[in-house]
């Protein structure tokens, strides 16, 4: 069974001299139970050998490894899944492709569409951005932690907060109700990143012990 926990996106930090592999490895190291690969200026070939490097490190971590956007990616290196935007392919198709036992997740802001995707089939749902962020520009306006509380309401598949989480600010989004984060800067760009990797996991971990201690689910 997939752990949602923590999923750390991977991108290539130029000025520290990392690139994806070096940041799955060291998010892996620090315990995150998912890996994101998300790469869109490589070529298929080179992003396929990229992918099936990471699975490698994700069957070794026993931590669950999907692909963003690339279907064919995924279904080649043996992937556990793929994350899609709203403009990728449809969960209808990407779930007929990789099999019924594939994660596939899906981006949703708003809870109409996060009923549509888990209709459509998604395991899951990345909401967000929660917070303002740059790490990806094209994620659109801060939604707030209120608005994933709704999302999260409104179906009964594990939702995953992202954009600008950091371990300030993770606890009360979990507190809100998401069942785990997804992270990309606050690993990939911190000084320590398997020490960056732990302390979000303990974070989310303490902040959804003390929720369920409070009755929420």
């Amino acid at each position: 069974m997939t752990n949602f926990d923590l999923c750390v996106i991977t991108r290539e930090v130029e000025e520290l001299h990392r690139g994806h592999v070096e940041v799955a490895r060291a998010a892996l190291q620090g315990g995150a139970t998912m890996i994101q690969l998300r790469e869109k200026s490589l070529p298929t070939s080179a992003l396929l050998a990229l992918a099936q490097e990471i699975r490698r490190l994700t069957l070794r971590h026993h931590a669950a490894f999907i692909v963003n956007d690339r279907g064919d990616i995924a279904l080649a290196s043996e992937a556990d899944g793929v994350h899609l935007g709203r403009e990728d392919l449809p969960i209808e198709i990407a779930r007929r492709l990789l099999g019924p036992d594939a994660v596939i997740g899906a981006s949703v802001d708003h809870p109409e569409a996060a009923r549509k995707a888990e209709a459509a089939g998604a395991s899951y749902l990345g909401v967000g951005p929660i917070f303002a962020t740059g790490s990806k520009p094209d994620a659109g306006e801060a939604i707030g932690a209120d608005w994933m509380a709704r999302i999260k309401r409104a179906v009964s598949i594990p939702v995953l907060a992202i954009g600008g989480l950091t371990c300030d600010n993770v606890r009360g989004v979990i507190a809100a109700g998401a069942d785990g984060a997804a992270v990309i800067s606050a690993v990939a760009d911190a000084p320590d990143m398997v020490a960056a990797t732990a302390a979000l996991l303990k974070c989310i971990r303490e902040a959804r012990g003390a929720r369920e201690a409070r009755g929420g689910r």
